[in-house]
């Protein structure tokens, strides 16, 4: 099964998969040092994506432009979904319609270093802090996990990091974590009515045709669709469609790890909310059917805790009466203006995806 990518320019149609064995292959794709250690990687599930390393270009800090722009927002619709971050103080928008094409943003604003990262084949959004690889960019290492992303960081380039690990799994920092950013993830048509004023990832109108088509097929992200392109991908665990986006978190504290199935959400109403204890502390999932969005905050302004409700279709809380978006922010009442915190630990993926990495999951709103 081929893999398509595109770059700046040209399409690339890629050969066949070849699978590798932990990390020591003839073939060198990703330029893999035969003496590399690959920790507990299962190599049935460590494959060759066909690209070469950095045949997927990251980018480093591109054109943001304002998300009222025409032009350079043309190769936007509606429904298209963006990665949200709060960086250097304002909301940045990474559109999947790039990361289709590029998989990581290295962004540096101020003294904030972050990568932002989207794998196309696995539907996982996570935002990592660079300074605890000393402000290292990340690049496409060319070789996948469980069907997922792996990157390298350009400071220790011998370095593989599974993104869904969030962890260097071979080479010299194996085993080191890197810190989760927080992200919010929705369609371009919530985020430009929830964060006017934002930024986003401006594009040439010379290239307006070519990142307004998702080159893995409009297929690809179909739920029920089981194909991960013949990587291989555990698939055991089939409580939902296997590309249902899901937002989850990790296991903690002894907890198992948990995932808001969107459909499931969607049932649910127009609005949504589920209040839980997550490591010692209250969180809380806010559901966004309009927005296809759900995001998972610490319920806590200041010193006050919150609870919620539905009214109207909309999230309030209970202590002030001040309604909440799917972005953790307040958009009326006495508390209008403020923000909850984002829980960093928290992502979006395809279900088939995050079972694999996330295994004894339990599945919240079946």
């Amino acid at each position: 099964m081929s893999r398509f990518q595109y770059g700046y320019g040209t399409a690339v149609a890629v050969a066949l998969v070849i699978p590798v064995v932990a990390c020591q292959s003839d073939v060198r794709i990703g330029i893999v040092p035969e003496e590399l250690a690959c920790g507990d990687l299962n190599p049935a599930y460590l494959a060759d994506g066909g690209v070469g390393r950095d045949g997927i270009p990251a980018l480093t800090d591109p054109l943001f432009v304002p998300v009222e722009s025409g032009e350079e927002t043309a190769y936007l619709n509606d429904d298209s979904r963006v990665i949200g971050v709060f960086l250097g103080g304002e909301w940045l928008a990474i559109p999947h319609n790039i990361m289709y094409r590029h998989e990581i943003v290295n962004l540096s604003r101020g003294s904030e270093q972050v990568a932002v990262t989207y794998c196309p084949l696995t539907g996982s959004a996570l935002a990592f802090d660079r300074s605890s690889v000393d402000g290292a960019e990340f690049g496409v290492s060319g070789l996948l996990f469980q069907a997922n992303l792996i990157m390298y960081d350009r400071n220790s380039d011998d370095s593989l990091w599974p993104q869904m690990r969030g962890a260097a799994a071979c080479g010299s920092r194996m085993g080191q974590a890197l810190t989760r950013h927080p992200v919010v993830e929705m369609t371009w048509a919530g985020w430009l009515d929830l964060f006017t004023g934002s930024m986003v990832v401006g594009v040439d109108p010379l290239d307006t045709g070519r990142y307004s088509v998702n080159p893995y097929g409009n297929s690809y992200e179909n739920p029920d669709n089981p194909d991960y392109l013949g990587f291989p991908i555990p698939r055991g665990d089939n409580r939902r469609p296997p590309k249902e986006r899901v937002l989850g978190l990790p296991a903690s504290s002894g907890a198992d790890p948990m995932a808001f199935p969107f459909h499931a959400m969607e049932a649910r109403g127009k609005a949504w909310v589920h209040e839980f204890d997550y490591a010692g502390a209250p969180a809380a999932v806010l559901w966004d059917a309009n927005r296809f969005a759900a995001v998972a905050v610490r319920p806590v302004v200041g010193e006050q805790r919150l609870t919620f409700r539905i009214e109207n279709d909309a999230i309030v809380d209970n202590e002030t009466g001040s309604t909440w978006n799917a972005g953790g922010q307040s958009v009326s009442g006495p508390l209008e203006g403020g923000r909850l915190d984002i829980m960093p630990e928290a992502y979006v993926a395809f279900w088939l995806a995050w079972a694999g990495f996330h295994p004894g999951t339990e599945l919240i709103v079946e």
